[in-house]
């Protein structure tokens, strides 16, 4: 009799505590579940944005230190950008206004702080902050592309051909080529070693600093010649259909007949005859340490273009916190609003290599340059490059030959 005294009595309590379990779950389920968050409300009299933005407005120095860029900028930029990202009124919210978009993203990008840290200061969500960014980046890269990075044509080229013959005495150079690997969080199940990551920045820069051609995706485990020959610009030109000039003759060297437009690499990209990289060995003759001397001056611009991205945007010295799919729209807008920014820079005149001969360190770098197969017409190319930096004609700066002579 107790035992079924003791099971009657076990039910009870079960259908008790399960009865507790649905008045919680009501309880919660008539929760009142915001649209907008009272304190996030509160963003017009209180945010980041509407708190500082008319008083940057009037210091110019401390507007161009929080975006990165001028008044004057920020306000030509807005126009452009503006129609996409205007979104529609509803009844149940007044959207984020284009302005306070495109400064989310830019204080983004200038300093490369969490989305919580933006979301904070902004006083918006999280999640709010996160489709800003992407779609802002995305904004910007497709209203600026075709008149700050549009498709080379056959006359830009040539131009900037003139230009790289103007400032660094190398003819027939279309631009200079390298890679820039960013850091981000591996993805999940990626089976990357320690959580390290990267995807890579393959650019080409005209003899200004300036970005000609992007792409960006491929993984940092790849070579730069090994996401070159990937990317939309390697099958562009292995097909010549990127509207490259036609061979010509050097300045002053009819004797040398007609030499291909190149693209100036470094070692880790393959010979080709379109792709000029350094001859390899570890004790090159003279003439060829002066080829890969001019080279590296040139070279040497993409690397300053690097620099320069890092500088201006923080966000590249931060190892970035999104998918890769947001990072491409990230460092694309990146790149074409560094293009934006300079045009209405002054042009620097002075080449970007300031010694006025080679050191011994730079001599022995020069000469530990390794290399890899290639055709004969690329090695030719090469070949007639080496004879005309060497040639009266291609010396243009007398006293870097000296110096070679001397040491």
């Amino acid at each position: 009799m107790d035992i079924f005294t003791s099971s009657s009595s076990s039910s009870s309590e079960d259908e008790f505590i399960i009865a507790l379990l649905n008045e919680e779950r009501k309880r919660k389920r008539k929760r009142r579940r915001y649209w907008v968050h009272p304190t996030l409300e509160r963003r017009g009299e209180h945010g980041g944005f509407h708190r500082l933005i008319g008083e940057l407005k009037l210091h110019h120095e401390n507007f161009h230190q929080y975006f990165r860029m001028s008044v004057s900028e920020f306000e030509c930029l807005l126009q452009l950008v503006a129609p996409s990202l205007t979104r529609s009124e509803t009844k149940l919210r007044k959207p984020i206004d284009p302005e306070q978009r495109l400064a989310v993203c830019l204080r983004f990008l200038s300093t490369g702080d969490s989305y919580n840290t933006i979301a904070s200061s902004f006083l918006l969500g999280i999640s709010t902050v996160a489709g800003i960014v992407g779609k802002t980046c995305d904004a910007i890269w497709q209203c600026l592309k075709n008149e700050y990075m549009p498709e080379p044509t056959e006359e830009m080229w040539r131009s900037t051909a003139r230009r790289f013959q103007d400032k660094l005495d190398f003819p027939n150079c279309l631009g200079a080529m390298n890679g820039k690997q960013i850091l981000i969080q591996a993805p999940a199940n990626s089976g990357s070693y320690k959580g390290k990551f990267s995807v890579v920045l393959l650019a080409l820069v005209d003899a200004d600093c300036r970005f000609l051609a992007v792409d960006v995706g491929s993984y940092g485990s790849n070579s730069d010649g090994d996401v070159f020959s990937h990317s939309e610009l390697g099958k562009a030109l292995r097909d010549g259909t990127f509207n490259v000039p036609p061979p010509t003759e050097l300045p002053g060297a009819p004797e040398l007949g007609k030499v291909n437009h190149v693209l100036v690499v470094d070692k880790a990209f393959p010979l080709k005859a379109y792709l000029l990289r350094p001859y390899p060995g570890r004790h090159p003759p003279l003439d060829k340490i002066l080829f890969n001397y001019r080279l590296s001056r040139v070279r040497l611009i993409s690397e300053n273009c690097f620099s320069n991205l890092s500088q201006r945007f923080r966000v590249f010295q931060r190892r970035l916190q999104f998918s890769p799919s947001v990072v491409e729209s990230v460092v694309k807008a990146a790149c074409i609003l560094s293009n934006y920014l300079q045009s209405s820079e002054p042009s620097q005149d002075e080449p970007p290599v300031e010694d006025s001969c080679v050191s011994k360190g730079m001599l022995q770098a020069l000469r530990c340059w390794q290399g890899n197969r290639s055709t004969a017409e690329a090695q030719n190319t090469r070949d007639t490059f080496k004879n005309y930096f060497n040639s009266p004609a291609g010396q243009a700066q007398e006293h870097v030959h000296s110096g070679l002579e001397a040491d």
